[in-house]
């Protein structure tokens, strides 16, 4: 292998970024690494623009502050290596609400993702079905078989958990269905439990047990200054060269590696690289995988997505409950799906004048029309929705911002798991030097995304021949 080796990170999200940092950490020195971005910004859903003065989130919020094993998540590792540690900031106002009946609930505790494991404590928002939870003398999931979470919750619970816990907690991490997202994928702490317990009660106690929570402990983390800052020091540290605007739109094999073709049709640029990360979501990647791996292509394509739009409003001295935000089961038939207030949540955000920010999440999977709505229509029916289910009308917004991210959730169908594997096991075998990395494969959270750019990164390194470090 020459050297120095040249690394081609295509997607400049936060999954891309990682794997930069990663390489120039754990590569060889002196190892070319470029970004390749095909929009002018980078961080992909992290975004932090400006409202009324302050910094504010038009895309993700925070970050889970430990991974499943209980450990320190991938992120607050990332936020370390970085020196943003000391910028790490919790929410002060935890508790959230669900809208019942067009009345705000408090969520109940004691639940996985919705799914409760004490009955009793969800009977405010939902009336589970007396004596389904049966054991049946064997565990309720096959050794290798995996199920939507709403088939497998509906079968033990019944529909008013599913519809009013547990969809509307899914709708707003996935903006899907429960009925749709696969129980492997979206929730895999219950995936490995329910394939020993025998009823889904004692499948969701196990999975809390074998995470335990020290008491008081945060679950959620963010960065003063807004998550662009982590976007931007994963670039310095990187080293890698940044190419905004600028489209891989072909992959082709080499003799020795990879040629991107970059840019336009009309001036194409030709780079020659040895290793390829490829962090974009799954339709681009099959599109650059469709020559050189055509069936890693089809697997990896039929992934689908759903489509949001986030409507955050700069509101005079309202008056605002003291809750994080709430969650919008579909039955209710508004159109928020989620709305977060942002200056109760958040203490670092809260402003002596009284001005209060908050956000609300608009589009299901399957409802995209209504995201064809004008920005000034969404901004309004959102602040009526809000007036409505807070049961005071809101005062007029004195600055409002709309962001539309078209194709940003993926929906994980049952069976994701097992096609993801297949097809990396495919391209590994095939081309070992092209790796994917990001949302659209390993699971969505800033923490998944930099634990898979992570890992991409590793995969690079050891096909190229292993670390110099």
């Amino acid at each position: 292998m020459r050297q120095p080796w040249r690394v081609a990170v295509v997607g400049g999200g936060i999954a891309g970024l990682a794997a930069a940092v990663r390489l120039r950490d754990r590569a060889p020195a002196g190892t070319e690494i470029t970004v390749y971005e095909q929009s002018g910004a980078l961080g992909g859903k992290l975004r932090t623009g400006e409202l009324a003065g302050q910094p504010v989130e038009f895309g993700a919020e925070s970050f889970l502050m430990r991974d499943p094993t209980g450990a320190e998540s991938a992120a607050v590792a990332l936020a370390r290596r970085l020196g943003l540690a000391g910028r790490i900031v919790h929410p002060t106002v935890g508790q959230a609400a669900l809208v019942v009946d067009g009345g705000l609930r408090p969520i109940p505790g004691g639940t996985l993702v919705g799914v409760p494991g004490d009955l009793d404590r969800v009977a405010t928002v939902a009336r589970p079905a007396a004596d389904a939870d049966t054991d049946g003398g064997r565990p309720l999931v096959g050794p290798d078989a995996d199920v939507s979470v709403g088939a497998l919750v509906r079968s033990r619970f019944g529909d008013e958990v599913v519809d009013r816990l547990v969809d509307p907690m899914l709708g707003g991490v996935y903006a899907g269905r429960a009925d749709d997202l696969s129980l492997v994928t979206t929730m895999p702490a219950l995936a490995r439990t329910a394939r020993v317990e025998h009823t889904l009660v004692g499948a969701v106690r196990a999975a809390q047990a074998a995470a335990p929570r020290a008491p008081g402990a945060p679950v959620f983390g963010t960065l003063v200054g807004g998550l662009s800052t982590l976007v931007e020091a994963a670039v310095t540290a990187s080293g890698a060269t940044v190419r905004r605007d600028a489209a891989v739109r072909e992959l082709t094999a080499t003799g020795t590696g990879w040629r991107l073709t970059v840019g336009p049709t009309r001036d194409p640029e030709l780079v020659d690289v040895d290793a390829v990360v490829l962090a974009v979501p799954a339709r681009p990647a099959a599109r650059l995988l469709a020559g050189p791996a055509p069936a890693v292509a089809a697997g990896v394509g039929a992934l689908d997505y759903a489509s949001v739009a986030l409507v955050t409003m700069a509101l005079p001295q309202p008056r605002l409950p003291e809750l994080s935000g709430f969650l919008v089961p579909s039955t209710e038939g508004l159109l928020i799906k989620a709305a977060t207030f942002f200056t109760t949540k958040w203490g670092h955000l809260r402003r002596p004048d009284g001005l209060a920010v908050v956000r609300a999440s608009v589009g299901r999977y399957g409802e995209e029309a209504q995201l064809q709505r004008p920005d000034a229509d969404l901004a309004a029916t959102v602040h009526r929705e809000l007036s409505a289910v807070l049961g005071t009308p809101l005062p007029a917004a004195v600055d409002g911002h709309v962001q539309r991210w078209g194709g940003a959730l993926p929906q994980y169908a049952p069976g994701h798991a097992d096609r993801l594997a297949a097809a990396r096991a495919a391209l590994r075998a095939a081309h070992p030097t092209v790796a994917l990395a990001g949302a659209g494969y390993d699971g969505v959270g800033i923490p998944v995304c930099v634990r898979s750019g992570e890992t991409a990164a590793e995969e690079i390194i050891t096909a190229l021949g292993g670390s110099a470090r």
